[in-house]
């Protein structure tokens, strides 16, 4: 618990002295080996994605704390919220006022029977895991997975609030604010409603036969056109040239003598493409991934993104030059071991 005050209230702090703290304090533990992943917000709209804009929503219409609320989004919106990490069932983040506060935040796991309700409602409606995290859904998936109650977004009662701030409100602005970033982090993260609610998303993908993960590109659609280094954070090669198909070999005519391809003149344009053929790409497999903390679902994410290739042995794939960082990232941001 912070200090007290007199009058039990923190003096205001206007937000520019707010700012320069909050950027010292993102700078002391940086020096002691913590990352702040601070929430940025570009003018006055939280959160632009749909799955942002339905957590928003769900919190607008926590009657009990309407009170509060105001004062989170104006805390979220000027850069208070210097840090914020999502777990499973858990948001840490640390957010500036008078002082820098410790926020945390417990979700209860959306129970397997309203879970397995939502599956089943969605059976045969979703088709790739990209449709099910850009929130491309048909308008009767969108109201089973943001209905009041029996959706995927928790109620209060399902919230556990804690703050190092001497208000005794069990949601002070500082969680408010919290709560808020974790609408604009979706934006960018879709999949970590999923793990604050401990579900798989690729369960909503299973049809009642054998719906893959990932849907071929050629099946996708409207997908087709869509940006993949906006939605997963990297470059991505073209990837729309397929191979040309090789062409059949004329028929030898009857009796005619094998002939040998005559060799090839060795030049230095030859020479050195031969030399400067990349390195076969290391492989790394399921099991490896899963140890690290990364979950089934963004291994399937990342095999439609590029940032792994399939290897043709199941369970193993072959990296790329983006594998290693996102792994890296993913965990930083405590998404793993």
């Amino acid at each position: 618990m912070a200090r007290g005050y007199d009058d039990g209230w923190a003096p205001y702090v206007p937000v520019a002295q707010r700012r320069r703290q909050a950027e010292r304090e993102a700078a002391a533990l940086k020096k002691q080996g913590q990352a702040c992943h601070p929430v940025a917000i570009a003018g006055r709209t939280i959160a632009r994605s749909f799955w942002g804009k339905a957590w928003c929503d769900n919190l607008e219409a926590y009657s009990d704390y309407a009170n509060r609320l105001p004062r989170g989004r104006t805390y979220v919106r000027n850069g208070s919220v210097i840090d914020l990490s999502i777990a499973n069932g858990r948001v840490q983040a640390l957010v500036s006022g008078s002082e820098i506060y410790r926020v945390e935040v417990s979700v209860h796991a959306l129970e397997a029977p309203a879970w397995n309700a939502i599956v089943g409602e969605c059976t045969g409606q979703v088709a790739s895991l990209i449709e099910v995290l850009q929130g491309r859904l048909s308008k009767a998936v969108m109201e089973v997975v943001t209905r009041p109650g029996k959706g995927l977004f928790p109620l209060p009662r399902q919230l556990g609030f804690r703050c190092s701030c001497p208000d005794s409100a069990s949601m002070c602005k500082h969680v408010a604010a919290t709560l808020y970033g974790v609408g604009a982090r979706l934006d960018d993260e879709p999949e970590l409603l999923f793990r604050l609610r401990q579900v798989e998303p690729t369960d909503l993908i299973r049809s009642v036969g054998t719906a893959p993960a990932i849907t071929p590109r050629s099946a996708q659609g409207p997908l087709a056109g869509t940006d993949l280094s906006a939605l997963f954070g990297i470059d991505l090669a073209d990837a729309s040239t397929e191979p040309a198909e090789p062409r059949p070999r004329a028929a030898r005519p009857a009796g005619a003598a094998r002939q040998s391809p005559p060799a090839p003149a060795t030049t230095k344009s030859t020479a050195k493409s031969t030399a400067s053929k990349p390195k076969r790409s290391k492989t790394i497999t399921a099991g490896e991934l899963i140890a690290r903390g990364i979950p089934r679902h963004m291994i399937q994410a990342w095999l439609s993104s590029g940032v792994l290739e399939r290897s043709g042995q199941r369970g193993v794939y072959r990296t790329t030059r983006h594998t290693a960082s996102r792994i890296d990232g993913y965990i930083r941001r405590g998404g793993g071991a």
